[in-house]
């Protein structure tokens, strides 16, 4: 018809269906002008959000709803299919996966079409041709998995969270594992609160061999550890160290053996989901979010020049170690030439998986091609994929190469006090590289920090005199527990079988969103808020946060996956007692405490509650009297700034409302002056002399913009320096790889010292 676009035409091509329009493209450049090549954008069926949509009564039959979000594209995928020739569902290989290509059919009307499910756990012209010539038909048995998790989860989030609004504030959410990673945290958190320190002392002696003259002599420690022939001595006291010291300091000192032998270092296995994004958070910093963010960026595909799109590493979800024969044959070829035979060992490495219950679907996390090193990418690869792909790369290449070997020397020194029949035992030791191995390349990072190697010990033999030079008797408290750090919490969770490795990341992003937990550094620490949740859901809920039950429950998952039972027996009988849990919960009473404080409108009790943005008091004849107001002295509920209120002049401070931080006057409610909370990084703007603050837009996006808008337009979307040009005194803007640029004339070099590197993300533009 007239002014109607005509209907593109699949006819004699074949629909293939991925999720991410990434990854789209990269198929697309394999497989050719044959297939069309579609994303679906994730899901496009789900439970509905306005309502449970779980039939209990009819055996938990769940009530799938395409998202209005989603019926464009399952509109246009079913054009797409109808004149198909066939239709592949190439999306990821595993359980939710599985589930996509099963809600894809029933979405698409692809039951009376030919439909193939095909499975790659690499995007390359090898696997996915392998793929397709080889497709199979939709294994239920894992969509059910998937579909029987589903289930748990919502009836856990839409049973359990109405009780958290009842009892203490609404908008709180509980979740089936992510309220178990919550416990976690809150009790590692108590265990340290109610740590006792214990009190112990260590003694270190400086000897030096008695024939070496004093200028000569080769200084070494060797710390005191015990009675010869008896057990490990205790000094838990100053009176007990100072004793020992006074013994020590008129002993006779003789070396009483040497020990020396080789000692092997293997290197690790390649990555897992858990282990990557552990190594990533201790390296880089990164969150487990961001660390898979970067690496589904790797496993979709990158372009590189003459190669088109091309996926750089293997699926990223997996807890196997095992890596294909041909990758391994390649890493090795790739060390004998990069580093010499030497480097690698006998035999071809292989690994077994530790992690507990884990299902080794796949292969480990490693390069699709060791000869595409790390180096070659630099100028393709944004920072953190550079980063994430070279420590991918490095720690494959390293699991093939030879072990470490280290010289290990240990020197036992006999002490002889001059009274007494007893006889102190000291213990000094060396370690030295003597073959670097897989360190030639790869060194594993440490949650405290880089490993130091003992001291060098001199040339020592059995029955040398020594003499002492020196005691240092030292105090020392034992420590806590450490606090949870987001690597140390995926590596207890998955030690403890709790989760999967599609689901650490959310895990750790939802209890943090929901405010439950916030990063201190590195390290997790539970906000009062959680503390609260945890406590109600193991008081009411505690087999929906135990440890063993959740690990028992995936174990079930497990079985349903390999066919060994049906999914709905498994969902009836977590629900049985959790029904019972709910109705006990609904009589206990809400979680709100009497104060002394009177309520300034009618004279009665004030009653602490939990509100949106934390503490605050309210008046017990609610509904009758709605007078609230902030805690007196709750910590963060203002913070003082060194504003000025415009309006009467008070001091301004920071609070926390529904749209983030803001600034407020600090005589609320006489003076109800409020402005936004502007982020300055300390340059004048060039056009009137205000403060260039961050800002973001809609889809945030970083720049710097002047604070004065709308009067002032200036905006950047590089970071402006505090150093002037010095070629024209303009104002300077950052580049990448440490130089920068002028605003207003052609200079350009090396960004002055002191100022802020410009990452790439920042200059990009962060993204959502």
């Amino acid at each position: 018809m007239p002014g109607k676009k005509a209907r593109k035409s699949n006819a004699g091509k074949s629909l293939v269906i991925v999720e991410s329009p990434a990854k789209a493209r990269t198929l697309a450049g394999i497989l050719g002008p044959s297939y069309e090549v579609r994303a679906s954008i994730g899901h496009v069926r789900d439970l509905p959000k306005s309502r449970l949509g779980v039939d209990i009564e009819g055996g938990f039959v769940p009530g799938y709803v395409v998202p209005r979000a989603k019926q464009r594209v399952v509109r246009q995928l079913r054009e797409a299919a109808r004149d198909a020739e066939a239709v592949y569902l190439a999306t990821d290989p595993d359980r939710e996966g599985e589930a996509i290509s099963w809600h894809l059919v029933q979405a698409v009307d692809l039951e009376e079409r030919p439909y193939y499910r095909v499975v790659f756990h690499e995007i390359t012209a090898d696997a996915v041709r392998a793929a397709f010539r080889h497709p199979r038909q939709i294994d239920m048995r894992l969509v059910e998995a998937q579909q029987a998790r589903r289930v748990l989860d919502r009836l856990v989030g839409y049973k359990i969270s109405p009780v958290l609004w009842q009892k203490i504030r609404r908008g709180l959410s509980a979740g089936r594992v992510q309220s178990v990673a919550l416990r976690m945290v809150v009790e590692r958190e108590r265990e340290i609160e109610s740590f006792v320190p214990q009190e112990y002392w260590t003694i270190d002696a400086t000897l030096a061999r008695a024939a070496d003259g004093a200028e000569a002599a080769a200084r070494f420690q060797a710390r005191l550890v015990g009675l010869v022939g008896k057990k490990k001595l205790e000094v838990s006291s100053e009176s007990e160290a100072q004793r020992l010291v006074g013994l020590l300091r008129g002993a006779a000192y003789r070396v009483s053996d040497v020990k020396k032998r080789a000692q092997s270092r293997r290197p690790g296995p390649p990555f897992t989901t858990s282990t990557l994004q552990q190594e990533a958070s201790r390296r880089f910093g990164f969150s487990a979010k961001r660390t898979m963010a970067v690496a589904q960026q790797l496993y979709e595909g990158l372009a590189l020049p003459g190669q088109g799109q091309v996926g750089l590493i293997t699926y990223m979800r997996t807890d196997s170690t095992q890596v294909a024969e041909v990758a391994r044959q390649e890493a090795r070829e790739y060390v004998v030439k990069k580093f010499g035979a030497e480097f690698v060992p006998a035999s071809v490495r292989s690994y077994r998986t530790r992690a507990k219950r884990a299902q080794e679907a796949h292969e480990a996390i490693r390069p699709t091609s060791v000869w595409r090193e790390p180096q070659a990418l630099r100028r393709i690869l944004s920072r953190d994929q550079l980063r994430l792909y070279g420590l991918i790369w490095e720690r494959t290449v390293a699991s093939q190469m030879a072990d470490a070997v280290y010289d290990q020397t240990t020197v036992e020194v006999v002490a002889e006090p001059r009274s007494g029949d007893e006889h102190y035992l000291l213990r000094a030791t060396e370690s030295i590289l003597r073959f670097p191995g897989y360190r030639r390349l790869y060194h594993e990072a440490r949650e405290k920090g880089p490993e130091e190697e003992p001291p060098a010990l001199p040339e020592l033999a059995p029955g040398d005199a020594l003499r002492l030079l020196e005691l240092t008797p030292e105090q020392h408290f034992t420590e806590p527990p450490p606090r949870f750090s987001e690597a140390t919490l995926v590596k207890a969770l998955e030690e403890n079988g709790i989760g999967r490795p599609s689901t650490y990341a959310p895990i750790l992003s939802t209890i943090q969103e929901r405010g439950y937990v916030t990063r201190d550094g590195r390290y997790l620490r539970p906000e009062e808020l959680g503390r609260v949740v945890n406590d109600l859901l193991t008081e009411h809920f505690p087999d929906v946060v135990d440890l063993g039950f959740t690990a028992e429950m995936e174990d079930e998952l497990d079985e349903i996956a390999r066919g060994e039972r049906p999914w709905e027996p498994v969902v009836q009988q977590f629900y049985a007692p959790l029904e019972e849990a709910l109705e006990a919960a609904a009589n206990a009473p809400r979680l709100e405490e009497l104060t002394e404080e009177r309520c300034e409108k009618c004279g009665r009790p004030m009653l602490l509650r939990w509100g949106r943005f934390g503490r605050f008091l309210a008046c017990s004849g609610f509904p009758e009297c709605r007078s609230t107001r902030p805690l007196p002295g709750e910590s963060g509920n203002a913070e003082a700034t060194d504003e000025r209120c415009e309006t009467c002049g008070a001091p301004m401070v920071i609070k926390s409302g529904r749209y983030g931080r803001f600034l407020a006057c600090s005589r609320y409610p006489e003076c109800r002056e409020t402005r936004r909370l502007l982020n300055k990084i300390g340059v004048a703007c060039p056009l009137c002399g205000g403060d260039i603050v961050e800002k973001r837009t809609k889809r945030r996006r970083l720049f710097y913009g002047c604070s004065a808008y709308p009067r002032c337009k200036f905006t950047s979307w590089s970071r402006p320096l505090e150093a002037p040009c010095p070629s024209c005194g303009g104002l300077l803007l950052a580049s990448p790889r440490g130089r920068a640029r002028c605003s207003q004339c052609d200079w350009r070099g090396q960004a002055p010292a002191g100022q802020p590197p410009a990452e790439r993300e920042k200059l990009a533009g962060t993204r959502a």
